[in-house]
C-alpha cells in the first residue's frame, strides 16, 4: 500500500530473473558508466512520482529496476545506497509516520515470517497512494500525502473534494487515520486486467488543487491504519466504520497458516474487486505505541505481491528471422525471466520497423508481458545500454516473396522457412518431417536447392548423423510420398500466391502462359493478385524448380 518506501533495502531479495545473483562482467568504467545511467533514469522516476504526483513507469518494473540497481551496485560499489525518497518529502509533518512495509518474495519467507505469530490478518495490497487524515473536533483539518513517511504534501483542498473522504465524523474527534486513495474500478480482475496505471491515475488527481465530479467521485478510500485506535485490528474497523469510513472488514481475513495465506492472496488476485491490488499484506494484532513507530518496514507488517504481470529482462542477442515471404521479424533473445510460471527466453519485435523505432541492442532493459496469459509480448524498452554495438541488418529490400530459393549467404532463415512451408499442412503436409529435419539436412550439405531431398534415399538419410535406420526410414517413405500429391498441393508448396476460387487446371504449361490480363479475369484474382501470380509463374528460380519437378515426374508438370 506504501508506495516506494526504501525499495533499495525491500528489494534486494527480488528475483528478477535466473541470473540476478550474477554480476555483470564489465570493467570498472563501463560499470560507472551503467549504474550512472540506471540511477539517472531511477531518478528521473523517483522526482516524477513523488514530487509531481506523475507515474511514469509501472511499480512492478521501477520495483525490479531499483532491485537491479541495487545487485549491481553490490557487484560493483559495495556499501553504497540511494534514497529513491530524497525528493518525496513536503512541508507538512505526519502526527504519526508512516511505516514502511517490507516485501516478502516467495512463500518460504511468508511461512518463516508466520512462525511464533498469532492474531495475524490479511488484506489485499490496495494499488492507490498512501494518505494521511488528520481530524480535529470531528472535522477534517489535514490530508497528507504519504511523502517521506514522515513530511509530505498539502493534498487538503483536493481531499475536501472526495466524497469518500469523510469530511465530518460522526463524533466530535480528535483522529489521524492513515489510509490508502485508489481508483474506483468495477469488478476489477487483477490476474486479466492488470493494475491499469490506477495508482498513477490517483496520484496525478490529488496533486491538483481542483477536481471535476466525476474526477472526485472516482476516488476511493481504503483505511487501513489507525495508530492510536483499539488494540484488535477488527475493533479499529468497527469503530472507524461508525464514525463514517467505509469498511474494510469483508476484506480483511484472520490468518494462522501459510495456506490459508495461499489462498486468500490467490483469491484476491483472481475475483472482481472495486480497487486494483498488487498483493496481500498481513498484519500482526500486537503492535507498539503509535510514539514508537518510524518510516522504515517494520516487524509487525509484510507484503506478498502478485505475480509480475510485466517483467524486466536483459537481452543478450537480437535476431532477425526471415519468414518464407520475405517478411524481417526481430526476434530478441534474453536472459530467462519467470511470468506467471512460464520461463520466457525469447520475444518477437514483431516487425523491422519496430524494432528500429526502438532499436534494441544487446545489453538493454526491456519490458515483457504475457498476451492472452501464454504468448511473450515486449512492451518497450525500459533502460539502454551505454554501448550502442554494431549489428549486421537485414535489408527489407533484399527480401520478398521471389527471394532465397537457395541456402546463400544471408539467405538461410528464409529458405528454411520455405522447406517448413513445404512439408507442413499448408503445403505437402510430409508426415515426420519438420524444421528440425530440414535444420539438419541443411547443415550436412545435403540441401543447396529447395527439391534436393527428393534424390535421398533410406540409405543416404541413414548415413547421415542424427537419422538413425528407423528415423531414416520413415523420412524416405515421407520423400517418396510427396511425389502422389497432386498439382494443386505442389504448387500451395512452392509458395503460389494464393487464388481463392480461380481455376487451376491440370498442368504447369498452362498456368505459366496466362498473363496478368487472364489471372485477372478469374474469379477471386483482383489486380495486385494477378501481378503477383505472373510473376511467381515467370520467376527464373520458380521456372526451374518446375523443370526439377518435370524430370521426377510429378504429375501435372
Amino acid at each position: 500500500m506504501l508506495p516506494r518506501l526504501l525499495t533499495g533495502l525491500l528489494l534486494t531479495c527480488l528475483c528478477l530473473n535466473s541470473a540476478a545473483g550474477e554480476c555483470p562482467a564489465w570493467p570498472p568504467a563501463r560499470a560507472a558508466q551503467e549504474l550512472a545511467a540506471l540511477q539517472k533514469q531511477i531518478d528521473l522516476w523517483d522526482d516524477s512520482y513523488h514530487r509531481e504526483g506523475r507515474s511514469l513507469i509501472a511499480d512492478e518494473l521501477y520495483d525490479q529496476s531499483f532491485a537491479r540497481l541495487s545487485q549491481w551496485r553490490q557487484c560493483f560499489s559495495p556499501g553504497s545506497a540511494t534514497d529513491p525518497l530524497r525528493t518525496a518529502s513536503g512541508p507538512l509533518a505526519h502526527p504519526v509516520p508512516h511505516t514502511g512495509l517490507e516485501k516478502l518474495p516467495d512463500a518460504g519467507a511468508v511461512e518463516h515470517w508466520l512462525l511464533g505469530r498469532t492474531q495475524v490478518w490479511a488484506q489485499p495490497k490496495v494499488d492507490g497512494v498512501a494518505v494521511t487524515l488528520v481530524y480535529r473536533n470531528g472535522l477534517l483539518v489535514q490530508a497528507i500525502s504519504r511523502g517521506d513517511g514522515v513530511h509530505g504534501q498539502d493534498w487538503t483542498d483536493s481531499a475536501r473534494q472526495v466524497g469518500a473522504i469523510p469530511q465530518r465524523l460522526s463524533e466530535p474527534r480528535d483522529l489521524v487515520v492513515q489510509g490508502e486513495l485508489y481508483w474506483r474500478l468495477a469488478d476489477h480482475v487483477q490476474a486479466i486486467a492488470g493494475s491499469l496505471n490506477a495508482r498513477g491515475t490517483v496520484a496525478g488527481l490529488m496533486a491538483r488543487k481542483t477536481l471535476s465530479v466525476e474526477q472526485a467521485e472516482g476516488i476511493g478510500l481504503f483505511a487501513w491504519e489507525w495508530p492510536h485506535g483499539p488494540t484488535s485490528l477488527p475493533a479499529r474497523i468497527a469503530e472507524l466504520e461508525k464514525l463514517g469510513f467505509s469498511s474494510s472488514a469483508q476484506y480483511t481475513q484472520a490468518i494462522s497458516s501459510i495456506a490459508e495465506v495461499e489462498y486468500w492472496r490467490d483469491h484476491w488476485y483472481r475475483s472482481p474487486l472495486p480497487f486494483a491490488s498488487d498483493g496481500i499484506v498481513l498484519r500482526q494484532e500486537q503492535r507498539p505505541p503509535a510514539e514508537r513507530w518510524q518510516a522504515k518496514a517494520p516487524y509487525w507488517i509484510v507484503a506478498w505481491k502478485y505475480p509480475f504481470a510485466q517483467a524486466l529482462a536483459e537481452v543478450r542477442k537480437v535476431h532477425f528471422k526471415i519468414g518464407r515471404t520475405g517478411r524481417i521479424t526481430p526476434v530478441l533473445e534474453l536472459i530467462p525471466v519467470t511470468l506467471d510460471d512460464q520461463q520466457i527466453k525469447r520475444v518477437s519485435v514483431s516487425s523491422l520497423q519496430r524494432w528500429q523505432t526502438l532499436d534494441i541492442r544487446a545489453g538493454d532493459q526491456v519490458a515483457i508481458s504475457l498476451a492472452g496469459l501464454t504468448i511473450p509480448r515486449l512492451d518497450g524498452v525500459v533502460l539502454r545500454n551505454t554501448e550502442r554495438p554494431e549489428m549486421n541488418v537485414p535489408l527489407a529490400a533484399d527480401f520478398h516473396p521471389l527471394s532465397c530459393w537457395q541456402p546463400t549467404p544471408g539467405c538461410q532463415s528464409q529458405f528454411l522457412a520455405r522447406l517448413t512451408w513445404l512439408s507442413g499442412k499448408h503445403g505437402l503436409d510430409l508426415p515426420h518431417v519438420g524444421p528440425g529435419t530440414w535444420e539438419k539436412l541443411l547443415e550436412t550439405g545435403h540441401l543447396n536447392g529447395l527439391l534436393d531431398w527428393l534424390t535421398l534415399d533410406a540409405q543416404e538419410l541413414a548415413n547421415i548423423d542424427g537419422f538413425g535406420e528407423r528415423s531414416a526410414t520413415r523420412l524416405a517413405s515421407s520423400f517418396d510420398n510427396a511425389r502422389q500429391r497432386p498439382l494443386a498441393r505442389w504448387l500451395k508448396a512452392l509458395g503460389m500466391p494464393p487464388i481463392g476460387q480461380a481455376h487451376l487446371g491440370d498442368s504447369w504449361r498452362e498456368l505459366a502462359q496466362r498473363d496478368i490480363e487472364q489471372w485477372q479475369a478469374q474469379p477471386d484474382i483482383g489486380p495486385g493478385r494477378a501481378a503477383q501470380l505472373s510473376a511467381f509463374f515467370r520467376d527464373p528460380q520458380v521456372v526451374a524448380l518446375s523443370e526439377t519437378l518435370r524430370r521426377a515426374a510429378i504429375d501435372g508438370f
